[in-house]
Order: structure tokens, then C-alpha cells, then sequence
């Protein structure tokens, strides 16, 4: 066949569709988690017993194996018996994730936020606890607020846990698989057909053993690309925090 199956797969429309939702739904949960996950840190506690509370309850959504996150979600929104589901229903508002596109996203889009923002706040909570107090006590000396002292102590010192937070988050995100295969299995129709899930249906449903293994090729490049992308932005922040 030659490079045929890859011309067959760079030209397959429903490959472009699911790549731009794999792009919408990164950038939607970046702009969700990051700025979320830095205010749960600043608002964690900085001595005695509540901070290894606060750490612990914020871990407990990462220990969960992301197949029963799908299914803990699928119960929480079940229109009939699901806390969630039932509670909107009762307000009024036919929510359906099986049966509505938009409500699959949001369903999505509040499962991927209650799973890993967790991650960004515990990281974001290691940066500033490795700012030294005497920062603090200059900032405080000269009457500077909280928003001043966010803007120009914590903020360029948690610079680099950020970028490692940002970049992680993007590509684990851009690799997520088992949670909506889960929970909607790419639909309702294919509105939440990702990349992982595309490739799936390829190799798996339809056994087109060919032109999957050319897309799981190009899916291991973009991959690549990306942690290339990863690890130059991250040598970069370490040169700037040596300079």
C-alpha cells in the first residue's frame, strides 16, 4: 500500500473533527483548571494540622483509577438516581449527557475538572511553599496587598511549577481516553469523539487494521511533538531561574 493509508487517513474529515475537539477540550480544561487549581492553593493553609488535611482530600481524586471515574460520574448524573442529574431534572432542566452533545461536554468538562485540578492546586501549593518568608516580610514592611504580593512575589516564583502543571495537564489531557470512553463511549453521535477514541473505533470496531496503525502513527508524532514542545519550554524556564 505505501503511503496510501496515510493519505487516506490525513484526508479523513471525521480525523479533523475529532482533532480540533481534542484541541477545544485541552484549552477549555486548561482554562478551567489553571487559574482554579492556583486559587485552591492560595487559600490552602500554611501550618498545623490542616494542611495535611487539605493535602489529603486533595489527592483523593487522583488515587481513583480513571475507568471508575467514568462510572462514579455516570451514577452522579443519572437523571433517575444520580445526585446530580436527578437534582437538575427536579429544577426544571432536562440534563441528559446520553442524549445531549452540550450536556456530554459539560458533564465532561466538570469530570476532567474535578479529577485534575487537584494536581495543578498540589503543585502550585509546592511553589509557594518554597517562596522564602523573606519575600513576605518586604512586601509587608513596604504595605504592599495581596493582590501586589500575588502579582509580583508569588506569581514569577511559582513561574516554573506553572509551566510544568500547564504543559503536563495539555498533554494528558490531548492523550485522554478511558474517561469518556466511560462515560458517553464518543457520543451522543460523535460529539465527544476524541482522538483516542477515533483510533479506537478504527482498529477495534471496524478492524481497519491499515489505516489505523498509519493514524496511531501520526498520533505518536503529534504526541512526540508536543513533549518535544514540553521539554524545551521546561529547559528554558530552569535558564531563566538560573539567571
Amino acid at each position: 500500500m505505501g503511503a496510501e493509508w496515510f493519505k487516506e487517513t490525513l484526508t479523513d474529515s471525521r480525523l479533523h473533527d475529532a482533532l480540533w475537539r481534542q484541541f477545544l477540550f485541552s484549552g477549555l480544561v486548561l482554562l478551567i483548571e489553571m487559574p482554579l487549581g492556583v486559587g485552591i492553593a492560595l487559600l490552602m493553609p500554611r501550618k498545623g494540622w490542616g494542611v495535611s488535611a487539605s493535602l489529603v482530600t486533595l489527592a483523593l481524586p487522583l488515587l481513583i483509577p480513571w475507568n471508575v471515574i467514568g462510572t462514579i460520574w455516570i451514577i452522579f448524573t443519572r437523571p433517575d438516581i444520580g445526585l446530580f442529574g436527578a437534582a437538575i431534572n427536579n429544577l426544571g432542566i432536562a440534563f441528559d449527557h446520553t442524549a445531549s452533545p452540550l450536556h456530554a461536554w459539560i458533564t465532561l468538562m466538570f469530570m476532567e475538572v474535578w479529577h485534575w485540578t487537584p494536581l495543578v492546586a498540589l503543585l502550585a501549593y509546592a511553589g509557594l511553599r518554597a517562596i522564602p518568608e523573606a519575600y513576605y516580610q518586604a512586601a509587608r514592611i513596604d504595605g504592599a496587598s495581596a493582590w501586589a504580593i500575588f502579582r509580583y512575589i508569588q506569581l514569577p516564583k511559582m513561574r516554573g511549577v506553572l509551566t510544568i502543571a500547564l504543559l503536563l495537564r495539555f498533554m494528558d489531557s490531548f492523550l485522554i481516553y478511558a474517561e469518556p470512553f466511560v462515560l458517553t463511549g464518543g457520543g451522543p453521535g460523535n460529539s465527544t469523539t476524541f482522538l483516542s477514541i477515533y483510533l479506537v473505533k478504527i482498529a477495534v470496531g471496524q478492524f481497519d487494521l491499515g489505516p489505523a496503525a498509519a493514524f496511531s502513527l501520526i498520533y505518536f508524532l503529534i504526541v512526540l511533538l508536543f513533549s518535544y514542545l514540553f521539554f524545551q519550554a521546561l529547559q528554558n524556564v530552569g535558564k531563566g531561574e538560573d539567571r
